[in-house]
């Protein structure tokens, strides 16, 4: 459909002087209201205003604008209809071909500490969304653009067509794409009006609440798997509409092949764990569960700690950093065959010594951290949603349930020991000693099977060292292997009908136990 004439009417106005004037050099009238009208005239092209179209001033203080047959008539009536061509000419509505229009930053505004309920409520964009979605209803016949973007593209096939047109492809690309903008933008209004209360006749913001009533989000295709966790299964990753990738969404692939869906998994959950460090730290996860975990005074002792702890399972494993990877920590790794690694840098000397190391995928991971307040669970028919387990527990927390109390430094290694079992999958067990793992036990139906697993899996001595359980003892025979393994000190959450016989068994072996009061499943 050839393009005559256009309303413009932006909130964010990047762009929309150049895109304004070269639909002008087109021939393309010009509609537009309130700033936008202004800044197009101040840069010298030729602005009518949509109150000369509707007849009609703006009113209500801004509010009402564009909620007018004149323009929405213009914009909604079926070009390949005769009974709508002739009932349009006949009010004389005159066609509006190309909507450009996006909305109120009702997210920033929203985000402000010092929000009122009159702030949050007066940027609701009205007539931005309605114009969008009449023009995308109608992108048979119209065009509508709500992203600065697509500028450019759009500005490009018209001046290549014919006769100034945009193909249909192209009009139903930006009519999804409005769609899914407005989705979102309702869907952020949606959530941030659980907040709204009313008190005392008036209305109030009180805080986000832990689980709302109403969950809504829009995800946009960023990237396309090869496949899924199996070859015969499709997937893609997606990232928050409307929104900069942050987290592991957010990182840059330095080099090495495609990224697969068990990549990013398994990516996902070694970054997360080697965050929970303050001194540098590394990570080796395979399948989703830890093999290796250390932090030390340096990165290549972290790694070669980690990697100790069980060799055979690192092969063909992911590994994180929380400190920018090195040469001398890029040498030892590039011994490995690793399917990727992640870190927040990359020094020059890392990227000569894993350059060798082409398939070797490598991530960059971005300052901004995933700071969502949810997590989201598919199960069939309906979506599970908590909160993220962010739970950091403090010396002080710890209540000592046996006659020995932990010295300072089995203190120090059951820390260590329990921020890595929040991270393995229950029932979790985990051998270690100060600041590097020994042996973890992951995904077994009985706790005592997780411990015989982790002493199985050891590949050092377990004397003198602890043992981190993520749920509690539900018998005293997962301590007793533990002592018998040679644990002298054990952290878990209490909480058991038999505390009383799992304390017996670590008073017996002289071991050190101290509850925790929270349990960390992972399931």
């Amino acid at each position: 459909m050839a393009i005559e004439r256009a309303l413009v009417s932006v909130y964010d106005k990047s762009g929309v002087v150049e895109f304004a004037r070269q639909l002008t050099a087109l021939g393309v009238q010009l509609f537009s209201t309130g700033g936008t009208a202004k800044l197009l005239r101040d840069s010298g092209l030729r602005v009518q205003d949509v109150s000369e179209l509707t007849g009609w001033p703006e009113m209500l203080g801004g509010r009402v604008k564009t909620l007018h047959p004149k323009v929405h008539g213009g914009i909604l009536f079926r070009r390949g209809v005769t009974a709508d061509r002739d009932e349009a000419a006949r009010h004389g509505i005159a066609s509006i071909d190309l909507v450009v229009v996006n909305l109120y930053p009702f997210e920033a505004t929203a985000a402000e500490p010092a929000l009122t309920p009159e702030e949050l409520v007066e940027n609701i964009d009205i007539g931005g969304p309605t114009m969008l979605r009449s023009a995308a209803k109608n992108f048979e016949s119209v065009a509508a653009v709500c992203d600065p973007a697509d500028y450019e593209a759009v500005a490009k096939e018209l001046t290549e067509s014919a006769g100034h047109e945009l193909s249909l492809a192209t009009r139903l690309r930006l009519a999804r794409k409005v769609f899914a903008t407005t989705s979102r933008y309702d869907g952020m209004i949606t959530m941030e009006f659980e907040r709204l209360a009313a008190e005392t006749g008036g209305l109030v913001l009180v805080a986000r609440p832990a689980l709302p009533e109403r969950v809504h989000t829009a995800f946009i295709r960023e990237q396309q798997m090869r496949y899924g966790e199996n070859p015969h299964q499709r997937a893609a990753l997606y990232i928050p509409s409307g929104r900069h990738p942050v987290g592991l969404a957010g990182a840059r692939q330095l080099q090495g092949k495609e990224l697969s869906y068990n990549n990013l998994v398994d990516l996902d959950a070694a970054w997360k764990l080697v965050r929970e460090f303050d001194r540098p730290a590394a990570a080796i996860i395979k399948h989703n569960n830890p093999c290796g975990v250390a932090e030390q005074s340096e990165l290549r002792d972290a790694y070669v700690r980690a990697f100790e702890c069980d060799p055979v399972s690192a092969f063909g494993g992911v590994v994180a950093f929380n400190r920018p990877l090195d040469g001398l920590t890029a040498q030892e790794l590039a011994k490995l065959f690793v399917e990727c690694v992640a870190a927040p840098g990359y020094d020059s000397a890392a990227r000569s010594a894993m350059a060798a190391k082409k398939n070797v995928r490598l991530m960059e991971m971005p300052a901004d951290e995933d700071n969502s307040p949810y997590e989201w669970k598919q199960i069939s028919g309906g979506m599970l949603v908590q909160q993220p387990d962010v739970h950091c527990l403090r010396p002080e927390d710890l209540k000592t349930a046996t006659k020995r109390a932990p010295t300072d430094a089995e203190v120090r290694a059951m820390l260590f020991a329990w921020k890595v079992s929040k991270h393995v999958k229950s029932n979790a067990i985990v051998f270690a000693a100060e600041g590097h793992t020994l042996g973890i036990g992951a995904g077994q139906m009985s706790r005592v099977d997780s411990v015989k697993l982790a002493v199985m899996k050891a590949q050092k001595p377990l004397e003198g060292s602890v043992v981190a359980s993520d749920a509690f003892f539900p018998f005293p025979d997962g301590v007793e292997e533990a002592a018998k393994a040679g644990a002298m000190a054990v952290i878990q959450p209490g909480g058991s009908v038999r505390d009383s016989d799992v304390i017996a068994a670590a008073d017996k072996a002289r071991m050190a136990m101290v509850f925790t009061g929270i349990r960390h499943f992972r399931h």
